[in-house]
This record gives C-alpha cells, sequence and structure tokens, in this order.
C-alpha cells in the first residue's frame, strides 16, 4: 500500500517548516497567498489528508454541526433540515442552520464564519451561483482541517468528500418515459436550476430518453436556465405557440408555474399538456389540477447526509473512502398526467 502523504513530505519538498505547511492548509493570513496557493494546490495534487486521530487529541471536542442550505423557503430543503435535526439530536450534536440563497459570496461568507468557530463536522447542499461558478474552493480547509464535509442534493464532483443524492439522470429519463408513453412527443424542459450539476445530470436524462425512443431533441423546447422574473413570461409564449404537448420541470417551482399558466390560457391539462415536476412538496398536492411529481424524499436524505456525517465524525479509520449514496426517488403519479394502463 502507498504511503500517505504527511505534513513533514509537504514540509520537506518545500523547504519550510511543519508549521508553515499548516498555516496554509487552514487559509492562515500568516502565509504570502504564494506560497498557499502552491501548498494548497500540492496537496490536492498528492490527496492529502490530515490524521484526524491527531487532531481530535489535540482539540477540544466539539457537538456542533453546521449546515448550508440554499433556500428555506423550498418544501424539499425544509424536509432535508427536519431529517437532519432528528439525526443530530439523537446523537447528541447542535445544528447550526445556515442560508446561502443562493449566492456564491454568501456561502462563502457562512464557510469563513463556520471556520472560525467549533464545528465537528458540516453539511452542504451548494448555492445556484456556486453552482455556476464551478467554484468549490472554500470548503477545501474543512477538509484541510479534518473537519468532514457532506454534500447533499447539489453536489459538485470536484469536492473529494461524502455525498448523498438521487440518481437525477435516472429520475429524469423515467419521467420522460413516462410522458412519452402517454402519448406525448413534443415534451419541453423548463427549470430554474440555471448552471448546477444536477440540472446538467436532469437534461442529460432527458436528452437519453429522447433518443432511445427515436424522438428528435429540438434545442428550442429546453429552458434549462430561466430567471425566475421572466419564467411565467417564458412559459406563456411557450404555450401560446402551441408547440408542446408535455413539460417536465426540473424542479417545483418550474412545475407549478407552467400548470398555473396553462390554466389561465386554458389549456386542457392533462388532455392538451402534461406536466411533471421534481420535488414532491406542498404545491403539487393542491393546485389543480394536482401535479404528478418525483419525489426525492427530502426528510429520508437528511437523515442519511447527517448519519453519514457523525459516522465519519466518530469514526476509528481515518483511512475509510469516501461514499455517495443514492436514494430512490418515487414517481408520485396525480393528475396532470395521463395514467398509464399497466399491463
Amino acid at each position: 500500500m502507498k504511503r500517505k502523504l504527511s505534513l513533514d513530505d509537504i514540509a520537506k519538498h518545500f523547504k519550510v517548516s511543519k508549521s508553515t505547511v499548516s498555516k496554509a492548509l487552514n487559509d492562515s493570513h500568516e502565509i504570502s497567498a504564494k506560497t498557499k496557493a502552491k501548498i494548497i494546490a500540492y496537496a490536492r495534487e498528492h490527496k492529502y489528508r490530515p490524521n484526524l486521530n491527531a487532531i481530535n487529541l489535540r482539540k477540544e471536542p466539539s457537538q456542533s454541526v453546521g449546515v448550508i442550505i440554499p433556500n428555506i423557503l423550498n418544501y424539499f430543503f425544509a424536509q432535508v433540515i427536519s431529517g437532519v435535526e432528528k439525526v443530530l439530536n439523537d446523537r447528541g450534536y447542535n445544528m447550526i442552520a445556515c442560508i446561502s440563497n443562493e449566492s456564491y459570496k454568501k456561502e462563502v461568507a457562512i464557510t469563513e464564519m463556520l471556520r472560525k468557530g467549533a464545528i465537528s463536522g458540516l453539511l452542504v447542499s451548494l448555492a445556484e451561483e456556486t453552482g455556476k461558478l464551478d467554484n468549490t474552493d472554500h470548503f477545501e480547509p474543512f477538509l484541510n482541517k479534518g473537519i468532514p464535509v457532506v454534500m447533499f442534493d447539489r453536489v459538485s464532483s470536484k469536492l473529494d468528500c461524502d455525498k448523498v443524492t438521487i440518481d437525477d439522470t435516472k429520475a429524469a429519463y423515467n419521467a420522460t418515459e413516462h410522458l412519452i408513453k402517454s402519448g406525448c412527443k413534443r415534451i419541453a424542459v423548463v427549470s430554474l436550476l440555471g448552471d448546477l450539476e444536477i440540472s446538467k445530470l436532469r437534461i442529460n436524462g432527458y436528452h437519453q430518453c429522447l433518443k432511445d425512443h427515436n424522438i428528435d431533441l429540438d434545442q428550442s423546447l429546453i429552458f434549462e436556465k430561466l430567471e425566475k422574473s421572466f419564467m411565467e413570461v417564458e412559459i406563456r409564449k411557450l404555450l401560446s405557440a402551441g408547440k408542446v404537448d408535455a413539460i417536465l420541470g426540473l424542479e417545483e417551482e418550474a412545475g407549478v408555474t407552467s400548470l398555473l399558466t396553462a390554466n389561465s390560457l386554458g389549456i386542457k391539462i392533462p388532455e392538451e399538456l402534461s406536466i411533471i415536476c421534481f420535488t414532491n412538496g406542498i404545491l403539487p398536492k393542491y393546485v389543480v389540477p394536482s401535479l404528478t411529481s418525483i419525489s426525492q424524499h427530502g426528510y429520508h436524505m437528511g437523515q442519511r447526509a447527517a448519519q453519514q456525517l457523525v459516522n465519519r465524525i466518530e469514526q476509528s479509520d481515518p483511512e475509510k473512502p469516501f461514499e455517495t449514496e443514492v436514494i430512490k426517488t418515487t414517481m408520485i403519479e396525480r393528475d396532470s398526467t395521463i395514467p398509464l394502463i399497466k399491463a
């Protein structure tokens, strides 16, 4: 087995002290930006991870866990927080909940605040702006200090840590196939998720399903980067043109707005337009007609993410590989889609 890189190894490579390496990895202002960048880049390249057992012996134990979510108004994240809180409470940890409001700058500020405090671990779902910038460097100092990070739902492949997510590609594929099997051929995609990785994965699932069913891809039917303030206008234009017979909303607001806009135009649902959206929150149950949705089981995802984090905090094996747990989704069929006849 290849020997694990140590602080001594990094210090010898750069001909500096262990203290300098440690401060650089912890983003200390005492070390120049140029030196920090070189040391951090070398540590990443060689997959350096600190000795968690040694760190835990040196520091006072903390029973607090930071949680960063992008939007508290989203019912899915409210479910996640509830699941997280249940597990942390049962296992003796306090929760410090923070909201990034989809802002990269605010997410960075939150991580800086949490790093100055005493937390044992961090749970995070990325802000939309973070996904657009594709920059997760602000989470690296936690890992460099031996503080475990678990990402959930909105994750990044760039960050080497534990993750809990759904199979976004498969879920979108299954939803698209459901629409096709019910007779739909002109399926539009509507989304507010922008450049988030989950948006790309869901669109990939949609693409693949169309290809497998020999339906030509029409890029004019894909609205993947809508602004919230213009979403209803764009959907109204789309529906007024009579170009589509189905809509796949990549999150709840896109699905609900599509349904309400179709109602205002007198379009019959599901006879003339079928709609499916991700996230089985409160609104899909109570809009008229009720909205078929994909449940991501937010409460369960929150529980599993918290369990992974606490297990990582309390682990005795610092060499344990990182894991990605995939939560199975469920399609909740309601009145916005034509029921399939089961054989």
